[in-house]
């Protein structure tokens, strides 16, 4: 994932070229100057943005914001509930001396909540190293207030001159050649980073069904997610621990499992939760209407202890149960890690291979996620070899 260490604007393309010629604008502004503009947020977010005043009386319609962290609950909400295609949105990067200038705030969190602190320049120096570190992750949940610090601003009154612009996201190659065609002569680097974008960053399609994937398996959007557990009730390391943290229900149900000994090798739990992914990981999700309706997690077991190695036998056997009750049980559509590869210590020459012929069978969309620990050989990644 990559270090981001400047702020970050997120607009559409369709507003680019005027940003180049103005700088970017205020919403204040882009009213009274009657600017053509296209907006990413809906209603919800607008109504908020307009209603939120700062300690001098001004509102946030008075301000840029610029995010310490773009891939964030806002970004999530925007690429997949608003109407911009995900290659009309840009991330604009910015140089940091912004935060030198004398006139901005700097907010804790999402600056229209209610629980969020703003800062004037003077007081804001001393929180943004504390700023910084709470927004350098890649998830957030809703429980620990993360969902909202992660969306920490840097408002800057009225306007910010096109002189501060240092680079632009871009989620693939084909949003790449959209801003090279609008800025023209302009030395402003264009950088391809799907993953700032919640999207793969590589796929290779294996059958009409199953695909392997490098990305966040956790932002796959899938009904059914996969995490692999031990049967002793440790969530210590990996997607695990992310889901241990992220999303406390599951390790509550994992625990519960593990103690009345009802996970256990070769036989995989389906917890169908109620609360759909999308919940946890939009802004203000409450207020949308077109929420996936559930996310479920399949705690799929491949080793007795998480001091030992995978149990190869024990994940092949996990398999069969799958494709024994996948239809019975309602699953749908599924993203799994490539079990007991990574912190499981099994090769995946040996695992790629079982895994993919057993998955293949699966009448739903399948994305196997890649093993993130070491990269594999591009020979050990095609059909030929996988499904041989």
């Amino acid at each position: 994932m990559l270090k981001l260490r400047g702020l970050y604007y997120i607009t559409h393309i369709n507003n680019l070229s005027s940003i180049l010629q103005r700088g970017i604008l205020c919403h204040r502004k882009i009213e009274d100057e009657k600017i053509s503009f296209t907006p990413i947020y809906d209603a919800e977010i607008v109504a908020t943005i307009r209603e939120k005043k700062l300690s001098d009386g001004r509102n946030l319609w008075d301000f840029v914001n610029l995010y310490f962290q773009p891939r964030n609950a806002m970004l999530y909400r925007v690429i997949f509930f608003s109407k911009a295609n995900l290659e009309d949105i840009i991330i604009i990067g910015l140089k940091y001396n912004i935060l030198n200038r004398k006139d901005i705030f700097v907010t804790t969190g999402n600056a229209a909540s209610y629980n969020t602190e703003i800062f004037s320049a003077g007081r804001a120096k001393k929180y943004i190293k504390i700023i910084r570190e709470k927004t350098d992750k890649g998830w957030w949940a809703s429980q620990d207030g993360s969902k909202r610090e992660l969306m920490a601003e840097c408002l800057v009154p009225d306007s910010l001159s096109p002189e501060y612009i240092s680079e632009i996201y871009v989620p693939n190659q084909n949003a790449l050649n959209k801003v090279r065609s609008k800025i023209g002569s302009r030395n402003i680097p264009i950088i391809p980073e799907p993953e700032l974008f919640f999207q793969p960053s590589r796929q290779i399609p294996l059958t009409n069904n199953l695909s392997l994937i490098e990305g966040d398996m956790f932002f796959s959007r899938m009904q059914t997610l996969t995490i692999s557990v031990n049967t002793v009730g440790v969530m210590g390391k990996g997607l695990a621990s992310r889901a241990k943290y992220q999303f406390p229900d599951v390790y509550v149900k994992y625990q519960d499992l593990c103690k009345s000994k009802t996970l256990k090798m070769g036989k995989p739990y389906l917890y169908k939760r109620e609360e759909s992914l999308d919940f946890v990981l939009a802004d203000e999700a409450e207020k949308l209407t077109n929420l996936n309706l559930q996310t479920w997690f399949l705690l799929f077991p491949t080793k007795t202890d998480w001091r030992k190695p995978a149990d190869f036998k024990g994940i092949e056997e996990g398999l069969k149960w799958l494709i024994a009750h996948y239809e019975k049980e309602g699953i749908k559509s599924l993203a799994i890690p490539a079990l007991g590869c990574g912190l499981g210590w099994l090769p995946w020459g040996t695992v790629g291979p079982m895994l993919c012929r057993y998955l293949a069978k699966l009448k739903i969309r399948v994305n196997l996620y890649l093993p993130l620990e070491r990269k594999i050989p591009d020979e050990q990644l095609s059909e030929d070899f996988l499904l041989r």
